[in-house]
């Protein structure tokens, strides 16, 4: 049997919450230009209105075994179905006004390979230079010789962070997290 990245394995150990996000909420989203699936993307102008972006360290391929260590690593495993949550629930957090993004460190090539085989209809960026982690100083971790995204997603409206999930578990849960959060604010 082949390893298949849309289904999570029973007894992935669950990240604890290390404060590192904690300083999200209430920041300005900086007006960051990434390559995206969809074209060059101004992270200022996505938030300005209604923004979800989640942030993810990285997508496994179908038949592509992750390094042993990678489900041992609290947070790690799951980005595919983190994106097929939001690929699912797209069209209802899109009725309720968001703009959705994709974000890992992964290249822009990668991520077209990722949006195409999943059917993401929303835009992925890439980030293989960790600026936003920069500019906000998002948390990350290193894996092998990589440094990469902790999971998570916030919400920003009027170009501010006002609502962060981290850390998130399980990842496939995410999107109706979001979702649900919107709702309860209407």
């Amino acid at each position: 049997m082949s390893y298949d990245p849309t289904v999570l394995p029973a007894g992935l150990p669950i990240p604890e919450d290390d404060g590192a996000a904690d300083h999200l909420e209430g920041r300005l989203v900086p007006p960051l230009y990434l390559e995206s699936t969809a074209g060059e993307l101004n992270l200022a102008t996505a938030a300005a209105e209604l923004l979800v972006l989640y942030v993810y360290p990285r997508t496994g391929r179908p038949g592509i075994e992750p390094p042993p260590e990678w489900d041992e690593t609290p947070g790690a495993r799951g980005c595919t179905p983190q994106s097929c949550g939001f690929r699912d629930h797209g069209a209802g957090l899109r009725e309720l006004g968001a703009t959705v993004v994709g974000l890992s460190a992964q290249t822009i090539e990668e991520q077209r390979e990722t949006a195409e085989r999943l059917q993401l209809p929303h835009a992925v960026a890439a980030d293989p230079d960790l600026r936003l982690a920069e500019a906000l100083r998002l948390p990350t971790f290193d894996f092998e010789d990589r440094t990469l995204y902790r999971r998570l997603a916030l919400v920003a409206e009027s170009g501010r962070i006002v609502k962060v999930f981290y850390p998130v578990f399980p990842p496939d849960e995410n999107a109706a997290e979001v979702a649900a959060w919107l709702r309860a604010r209407l």
